[in-house]
């Protein structure tokens, strides 16, 4: 049977032992140990803040959901580079003594992890800059989806059939970005629509006014408009101009109901809506004998 007293004695001697040394820092199973603990305490508690700012503090001053987004994420950075030089001070580890490690870090960047820097440095743009930010409705190599999320190395987006999309932070840094809603989230669509040469252009146009400002999703400010584009080769044609923000994740669908308002008004109206046509003439040679 072991005593307490020698219990207490083998932990303290197993607590001691050196595994190598840190320039003249010893690294005992104790440093070990308390590095484990304290580096899961710090990105517990950083991860905590950030929830804490997004989901308590900002929402009382009415913060824009991507600056709330982006402030905590910086906040939750800066507490994890103070965390990290406050446990290596207080473990006894001599920061001098990880010099060597930063350098041989410095050769891996060099040659293995220039695209981990290259989209960490970009998150941190991102996060600064804001040209992009969490909620926004966004365009980037024929992607359209929603940012949901906004990390240290790529950016997701949710697309609108629900798949998530990782997409590396250096893409929206190195190419163009299309951000339907950097301003603010009103946007217009443009809905072509064609009639036929017999119809009268001022009452087409009166209708699909109608139309639009009839639809729930259609701002009233600013006013839909029509266009009179030009006389195709078939058609009259013209361009429905209508400006939304409840849409503006699923733009498809108010052309949608649009179309299929213009299409029951236009029967109604007895308003042609006519299809390409071609005419085909034959000519007939005769062949000489």
């Amino acid at each position: 049977m072991y005593s307490l007293d020698s219990l207490l004695e083998w932990i303290k001697e197993t607590w001691s032992i050196e595994l190598f040394k840190l320039g003249a820092s010893p690294f005992t199973i104790r440093t070990f140990i308390l590095l484990v603990v304290s580096f899961f305490l710090l990105f517990f508690l950083s991860g905590k803040v950030k929830r804490l700012l997004n989901k308590r503090v900002f929402p009382r001053y009415n913060v824009d959901v991507g600056v709330s987004e982006s402030i905590s994420t910086i906040v939750r950075y800066l507490i994890l580079i103070v965390g990290v030089i406050i446990i290596f001070q207080t473990t006894g580890i001599d920061l001098s003594a990880l010099g060597l490690l930063v350098g041989a870090l410095g050769v891996g960047i060099g040659f293995g992890l220039q695209n981990v820097t290259n989209n960490f440095i970009s998150g941190i743009i991102i996060l600064f800059e804001r040209p992009i930010k969490v909620g926004d409705r966004i365009e980037v190599e024929g992607l359209t989806g929603n940012i949901v999320d906004i990390s240290a190395r790529a950016t997701t987006i949710i697309t609108n059939d629900n798949i998530a999309v990782i997409v590396p932070n250096s893409d929206f840094i190195n190419k163009q970005v299309i951000n339907w809603s950097h301003n603010n989230r009103d946007i217009r669509l443009n809905i072509p629509i064609g009639v036929s040469y017999k119809e009268d252009p001022q009452i087409v146009a009166k209708l699909l006014l109608g139309i639009a400002k009839a639809h729930p999703g259609v701002l009233e400010t600013p006013a839909p408009n029509v266009r009179f584009e030009e006389f195709g080769d078939s058609s009259l044609k013209f361009l429905l101009q209508v400006w939304t923000s409840e849409y503006i994740d699923r733009p498809s669908i108010l052309k949608s109901d649009v179309y299929f308002e213009v299409f029951k008004v236009f029967k109604v109206n007895n308003i042609e809506i006519p299809f390409p046509q071609r005419d085909i003439h034959i000519k007939e040679t005769k062949v000489q004998n």
